[in-house]
């Protein structure tokens, strides 16, 4: 059985003649063979190409071959690991297999004897994959949303996920705004054994802070103004099922000590309660922000970061997922020309050009809205680059040529100040938008201010983007 050039073998020898014939070996059974002669060298083409099976010497220059095993399975506990060692150390060989080695090859290396262990490791390898395939076949049959793409950094995310979803550990999912958390939050709940149960979410950062101990844990008749009946809060509606604490980077200080002790101790008081209600709840947490940041700056608590990343996983930006690009614009503009009930639609070179180039600061989420908004503006049944409008960002502030003239300094001197300060203040919101493509969160993390308190200034400088 020959190996496909989609599965690239990892070979790090110190070595160059050995080397050599070790790749021409692989070679000539149409293996694609990618080298490394040290452990640093190693570590950048597991990261960087993502091979199938690592077949690494346990003897390097520059650290060595358990150096490279735990590399590897660092990155993907999958991934199999062949170490090769000279005759006499076969007691090094039996170390790295009780560290995760798949198996080892003594020196001198007979041929068939690697072409044998190489091609059982890929088989391996592609049995994983193809299990994993199956996995999110059968999860999408049953619901979970379709996760389009195909990049290697993509299929790794894909398969942390369906580790993670058949444990009830909590899962920390990690990356930029737009890069679809909430999709990946709803498919490893699709993928668990909660499957049947609900999936409730909430935004974190969407709800006014006095607003959101209710809506996570909800109250009693009386418990305030207005609490006319007894309301379940959202730990109770997921019970038996997944709660999704989206941008938990934006929770307040008071309410994070009772979210720990909810997740800890599974049990909580409506507000306004005395009685302790138990639920059986799997967490799922979102966010955008550098939580281990937030805790330096003691504005997010240690415990509960510790308890929110026993199982993290960062979801890569659009921009790094190279063809991804492509296959998602296709997949959307199909999507939207149906939900409009127009005619086929292709995008032409140019349009596809224009895609590859943007750097897509707002992720999948703005590549969507870009794409639907050119399937609404295309006439016909070609869109075009016009159609995509990537040019497009926030107004440049202007400054002008003699501030100071233009400035009102009448009135008292707190009346000059104000007015001062609300343009300066009107100003960096304008820059900081423009320099972060429009994007509010990312905007509001460089000014060190609150999403809530940013986009509440942005209401009072009447600024729309």
């Amino acid at each position: 059985m020959q190996a496909s050039p989609r599965f690239p073998v990892l070979l790090v020898e110190d070595r160059d003649s050995l080397r050599a014939m070790l790749r021409h070996t692989l070679e000539a059974q149409d293996h694609e063979v990618v080298e490394a002669r040290d452990q640093a060298e190693a570590l950048d083409r597991i990261r960087e190409d993502r091979p199938a099976v690592v077949l690494t010497d346990l003897r390097l220059p520059v650290g060595d071959g358990l150096g490279v095993l735990r590399a590897a399975k660092e990155v993907d506990p999958d991934l199999p690991v062949v170490v090769m060692t000279a005759y006499g150390s076969i007691q090094d060989a039996v170390s790295a297999m009780r560290e995760g080695a798949m198996d080892f090859l003594a020196k001198p290396v007979d041929p068939d004897h690697l072409l044998l262990m190489v091609e059982r490791a890929i088989a391996q390898r592609r049995m994983q994959t193809e299990n994993v395939l199956l996995k999110q076949e059968l999860a999408e049959r049953r619901g979970a949303p379709r996760i389009i793409g195909d990049d290697p950094h993509l299929r790794q995310v894909s398969q942390q996920l369906v580790r993670a979803a058949g444990t009830d550990a909590t899962v920390l999912l990690l990356g930029e705004s737009g890069t679809g958390k909430e999709l990946f939050a709803r498919a490893l709940h699709a993928l668990s054994p909660r499957a049947d149960g609900p999936f409730v979410a909430i935004n974190c950062a969407a709800i006014p802070d006095t607003l959101l101990e209710t809506e996570l844990f909800g109250h009693e008749k009386g418990a305030f103004t207005g609490a006319v009946g007894r309301k379940p809060g959202r730990f109770e509606l997921a019970h038996r099922g997944t709660l999704f604490l989206d941008e938990i980077g934006e929770l307040p200080l008071l309410l994070q000590a009772k979210i720990l002790r909810a997740i800890e101790q599974k049990s909580f008081e409506r507000v306004g309660g005395t009685q302790s209600l138990k639920v059986d709840v799997r967490i799922v947490a979102a966010t955008n922000r550098n939580l281990a940041a937030r805790v330096a700056e003691r504005q997010f608590r240690e415990d509960l970061y510790f308890r929110l990343s026993v199982f993290p996983i960062e979801i890569p930006p659009l921009r790094e997922r190279g063809t991804d690009i492509l296959m998602l614009a296709t997949h959307f503009v199909d999507k939207y020309r149906r939900e409009l009930n127009k005619t086929p639609m292709t995008l032409t070179q140019a349009a596809i050009d224009a895609l590859e180039r943007y750097a897509w600061p707002g992720n999948v989420r703005e590549l969507q809205n870009c794409i639907e908004r050119a399937v609404i503006l295309c006439e016909g049944d070609t869109i075009q680059a016009t159609h995509l409008n990537l040019a497009a960002l926030p107004p440049s502030p202007v400054v002008a040529d003699g501030p100071w003239d233009q400035i009102d300094l009448s009135g008292t001197l707190q009346d000059a100040l104000q007015r001062v300060t609300f343009e300066a203040e009107r100003r960096k919101l304008l820059a900081a938008l423009h320099e972060h493509a429009g994007d509010r969160t990312r905007a509001a993390s460089a000014l060190q201010v609150g999403y809530r308190a940013f986009v509440q200034k942005l209401r009072d400088h009447a600024i729309q983007n």
